[in-house]
Protein backbone atom coordinates (compact mmCIF):
# COMPACT_ATOMS: atom_id res chain seq x y z
CA UNK A 1 0.00 0.00 0.00
CA UNK A 2 1.24 3.49 -0.85
CA UNK A 3 2.74 5.14 2.24
CA UNK A 4 1.35 8.57 1.37
CA UNK A 5 -2.12 7.05 0.97
CA UNK A 6 -1.91 5.46 4.41
CA UNK A 7 -0.93 8.77 6.00
CA UNK A 8 -3.66 10.60 4.12
CA UNK A 9 -6.28 8.22 5.46
CA UNK A 10 -5.13 8.51 9.06
CA UNK A 11 -7.72 10.14 11.32
CA UNK A 12 -6.64 13.11 13.39
CA UNK A 13 -8.19 13.51 16.85
CA UNK A 14 -7.86 16.96 18.36
CA UNK A 15 -8.39 17.88 22.02
CA UNK A 16 -12.03 18.73 21.40
CA UNK A 17 -12.68 15.39 19.69
CA UNK A 18 -11.25 13.55 22.67
CA UNK A 19 -13.09 15.67 25.23
CA UNK A 20 -16.43 15.05 23.48
CA UNK A 21 -16.10 11.27 23.42
CA UNK A 22 -18.50 9.21 25.54
CA UNK A 23 -16.78 8.59 28.88
CA UNK A 24 -16.21 4.84 28.40
CA UNK A 25 -15.08 5.29 24.80
CA UNK A 26 -12.62 7.99 25.88
CA UNK A 27 -11.28 5.77 28.68
CA UNK A 28 -10.64 2.87 26.28
CA UNK A 29 -9.13 5.17 23.66
CA UNK A 30 -6.68 6.96 25.96
CA UNK A 31 -5.72 3.83 27.89
CA UNK A 32 -4.85 2.14 24.58
CA UNK A 33 -2.48 4.90 23.50
CA UNK A 34 0.14 4.29 26.20
CA UNK A 35 0.88 0.89 24.67
CA UNK A 36 1.41 -2.46 26.33
CA UNK A 37 1.63 -2.36 30.12
CA UNK A 38 2.55 -4.96 32.70
CA UNK A 39 -0.32 -7.05 34.02
CA UNK A 40 -0.23 -7.45 37.81
CA UNK A 41 -2.38 -8.52 40.69
CA UNK A 42 -1.86 -6.39 43.79
CA UNK A 43 -2.24 -8.35 47.01
CA UNK A 44 -3.13 -6.56 50.25
CA UNK A 45 -4.61 -7.37 53.64
CA UNK A 46 -6.80 -4.98 55.58
CA UNK A 47 -5.65 -3.92 59.03
CA UNK A 48 -6.45 -6.29 61.88
CA UNK A 49 -9.42 -5.31 64.04
CA UNK A 50 -9.13 -4.23 67.67
CA UNK A 51 -10.55 -7.56 68.80
CA UNK A 52 -7.62 -9.35 67.15
CA UNK A 53 -9.58 -10.55 64.13
CA UNK A 54 -7.31 -10.98 61.12
CA UNK A 55 -7.74 -8.57 58.23
CA UNK A 56 -9.38 -9.53 54.94
CA UNK A 57 -7.19 -10.47 51.97
CA UNK A 58 -7.76 -8.32 48.89
CA UNK A 59 -6.68 -8.74 45.27
CA UNK A 60 -6.91 -6.22 42.41
CA UNK A 61 -5.71 -6.15 38.81
CA UNK A 62 -3.45 -3.16 38.07
CA UNK A 63 -1.62 -2.17 34.88
CA UNK A 64 0.10 1.00 36.14
CA UNK A 65 3.24 -0.43 37.80
CA UNK A 66 6.49 1.15 36.59
CA UNK A 67 10.21 1.25 37.42
CA UNK A 68 11.57 4.18 39.44
CA UNK A 69 15.05 3.06 40.50
CA UNK A 70 17.24 0.03 41.12
CA UNK A 71 19.22 1.13 44.19
CA UNK A 72 17.16 1.24 46.30
CA UNK A 73 14.79 -0.95 44.27
CA UNK A 74 11.68 1.22 43.83
CA UNK A 75 8.51 0.76 41.81
CA UNK A 76 5.72 3.25 41.30
CA UNK A 77 2.04 2.54 40.87
CA UNK A 78 -0.77 4.93 39.96
CA UNK A 79 -4.06 4.35 41.77
CA UNK A 80 -7.35 5.85 40.67
CA UNK A 81 -8.97 8.71 42.66
CA UNK A 82 -10.20 7.74 46.12
CA UNK A 83 -13.63 9.29 45.45
CA UNK A 84 -15.25 5.86 45.91
CA UNK A 85 -14.02 3.05 48.19
CA UNK A 86 -10.68 1.71 46.94
CA UNK A 87 -9.96 -1.28 49.16
CA UNK A 88 -6.47 -1.90 47.74
CA UNK A 89 -5.32 1.68 48.23
CA UNK A 90 -6.85 1.91 51.69
CA UNK A 91 -5.17 -1.33 52.77
CA UNK A 92 -1.83 -0.07 51.48
CA UNK A 93 -2.25 3.16 53.44
CA UNK A 94 -3.31 1.33 56.59
CA UNK A 95 -0.61 -1.37 56.60
CA UNK A 96 2.26 -0.02 54.48
CA UNK A 97 2.71 -3.34 52.70
CA UNK A 98 1.50 -5.03 49.51
CA UNK A 99 2.56 -7.57 46.90
CA UNK A 100 2.89 -7.34 43.13
CA UNK A 101 2.15 -10.61 41.33
CA UNK A 102 2.72 -11.03 37.58
CA UNK A 103 -0.36 -12.30 35.77
CA UNK A 104 0.38 -15.38 33.67
CA UNK A 105 -1.70 -16.76 30.82
CA UNK A 106 -3.30 -19.52 32.88
CA UNK A 107 -4.88 -17.03 35.31
CA UNK A 108 -5.98 -14.19 32.99
CA UNK A 109 -9.73 -14.75 33.36
CA UNK A 110 -9.55 -14.95 37.15
CA UNK A 111 -7.25 -11.93 37.28
CA UNK A 112 -9.65 -9.79 35.27
CA UNK A 113 -12.55 -10.82 37.49
CA UNK A 114 -10.84 -9.06 40.42
CA UNK A 115 -11.88 -5.76 38.79
CA UNK A 116 -15.47 -6.50 39.89
CA UNK A 117 -16.67 -4.61 42.96
CA UNK A 118 -16.76 -7.05 45.81
CA UNK A 119 -17.72 -5.99 49.31
CA UNK A 120 -14.93 -4.94 51.66
CA UNK A 121 -15.44 -8.03 53.84
CA UNK A 122 -15.19 -10.39 50.85
CA UNK A 123 -11.83 -11.78 49.73
CA UNK A 124 -11.22 -11.81 45.99
CA UNK A 125 -8.96 -14.83 46.54
CA UNK A 126 -11.97 -16.84 47.69
CA UNK A 127 -14.39 -15.39 45.16
CA UNK A 128 -12.30 -16.07 42.06
CA UNK A 129 -10.40 -19.18 43.13
CA UNK A 130 -6.78 -18.04 43.53
CA UNK A 131 -4.61 -19.06 46.47
CA UNK A 132 -3.06 -16.66 49.01
CA UNK A 133 0.58 -17.36 49.91
CA UNK A 134 2.27 -15.83 52.95
CA UNK A 135 5.94 -15.37 53.82
CA UNK A 136 7.76 -13.95 56.83
CA UNK A 137 8.97 -10.92 54.89
CA UNK A 138 5.67 -9.11 54.28
CA UNK A 139 2.26 -9.35 55.91
CA UNK A 140 0.37 -9.01 52.61
CA UNK A 141 -0.61 -12.12 50.64
CA UNK A 142 1.07 -13.25 47.44
CA UNK A 143 -0.76 -15.13 44.67
CA UNK A 144 0.50 -18.72 44.80
CA UNK A 145 -0.32 -19.29 41.12
CA UNK A 146 1.79 -16.31 39.94
CA UNK A 147 5.27 -17.11 38.62
CA UNK A 148 6.97 -13.83 39.61
CA UNK A 149 6.06 -12.15 42.91
CA UNK A 150 7.36 -9.03 44.62
CA UNK A 151 6.98 -8.07 48.27
CA UNK A 152 6.65 -4.31 48.70
CA UNK A 153 6.93 -1.79 51.53
CA UNK A 154 5.52 1.71 51.05
CA UNK A 155 8.06 4.54 50.92
CA UNK A 156 5.83 7.40 49.81
CA UNK A 157 2.29 8.15 48.63
CA UNK A 158 1.67 11.35 46.69
CA UNK A 159 -1.64 12.87 45.66
CA UNK A 160 -1.43 14.19 42.10
CA UNK A 161 -3.38 17.44 42.11
CA UNK A 162 -3.95 17.42 38.34
CA UNK A 163 -6.48 14.55 38.47
CA UNK A 164 -6.57 13.33 42.11
CA UNK A 165 -4.90 10.00 41.31
CA UNK A 166 -2.39 8.76 43.89
CA UNK A 167 1.18 7.69 43.23
CA UNK A 168 2.29 4.84 45.47
CA UNK A 169 6.07 4.38 45.67
CA UNK A 170 7.19 1.09 47.16
CA UNK A 171 10.51 -0.61 47.81
CA UNK A 172 11.02 -4.23 46.80
CA UNK A 173 11.90 -6.24 49.91
CA UNK A 174 11.37 -9.75 48.56
CA UNK A 175 11.33 -11.43 45.13
CA UNK A 176 9.98 -14.93 44.51
CA UNK A 177 10.95 -16.37 41.11
CA UNK A 178 12.13 -19.71 39.73
CA UNK A 179 15.94 -19.67 39.18
CA UNK A 180 15.70 -20.87 35.56
CA UNK A 181 14.14 -17.52 34.61
CA UNK A 182 17.04 -15.44 35.99
CA UNK A 183 20.19 -15.07 33.85
CA UNK A 184 23.68 -14.71 35.30
CA UNK A 185 23.63 -10.99 34.42
CA UNK A 186 20.42 -10.46 36.39
CA UNK A 187 18.02 -10.40 33.45
CA UNK A 188 14.64 -11.88 34.39
CA UNK A 189 13.02 -13.60 31.41
CA UNK A 190 9.40 -12.62 32.06
CA UNK A 191 8.37 -14.02 28.69
CA UNK A 192 9.63 -17.50 29.60
CA UNK A 193 7.85 -17.14 32.93
CA UNK A 194 4.59 -16.55 31.06
CA UNK A 195 3.93 -12.98 32.24
CA UNK A 196 1.26 -11.23 30.18
CA UNK A 197 0.80 -7.64 29.09
CA UNK A 198 -2.33 -5.47 29.16
CA UNK A 199 -3.50 -2.90 26.64
CA UNK A 200 -6.33 -0.48 27.26
CA UNK A 201 -8.47 -1.61 30.21
CA UNK A 202 -9.43 -5.13 29.27
CA UNK A 203 -7.14 -6.68 26.61
CA UNK A 204 -4.54 -9.27 27.64
CA UNK A 205 -1.56 -10.29 25.51
CA UNK A 206 1.19 -12.88 25.46
CA UNK A 207 4.57 -11.65 24.18
CA UNK A 208 7.21 -12.72 21.70
CA UNK A 209 10.76 -11.41 22.05
CA UNK A 210 12.30 -9.80 18.97
CA UNK A 211 15.82 -9.46 20.38
CA UNK A 212 17.83 -8.53 23.43
CA UNK A 213 20.60 -6.02 22.78
CA UNK A 214 23.79 -5.13 24.59
CA UNK A 215 24.63 -1.67 25.93
CA UNK A 216 24.55 0.78 23.03
CA UNK A 217 27.69 2.87 22.39
CA UNK A 218 28.27 5.52 19.76
CA UNK A 219 30.25 4.35 16.72
CA UNK A 220 30.18 0.72 17.82
CA UNK A 221 28.17 -2.05 16.22
CA UNK A 222 25.19 -3.13 18.26
CA UNK A 223 25.34 -6.73 19.41
CA UNK A 224 22.59 -9.08 20.52
CA UNK A 225 22.61 -10.95 23.81
CA UNK A 226 21.61 -14.61 23.62
CA UNK A 227 18.85 -15.60 26.02
CA UNK A 228 19.21 -18.97 27.65
CA UNK A 229 16.58 -21.58 26.91
CA UNK A 230 14.38 -22.64 29.81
Amino acid sequence: MNKKLVNAQAKHFNASDIDNMVQRVRANFINSLSGFKSGNLIGTRSASKKDGTKGVDNLAVVSSVFHIGAHPPLLGMIMRPHTVPRDTLQNIKDTGEYTINHICASMVEKAHQTSARYDFEESEFEKIGLTPQMTDQVKAPYVLESHIKLGMQVQDIQLLAINQTELVIGQIVEVIVEPQWVSDDGYVDIEAAGSVAISSLDSYHSTQRIARYGYAKANEKLHTIPVKKT
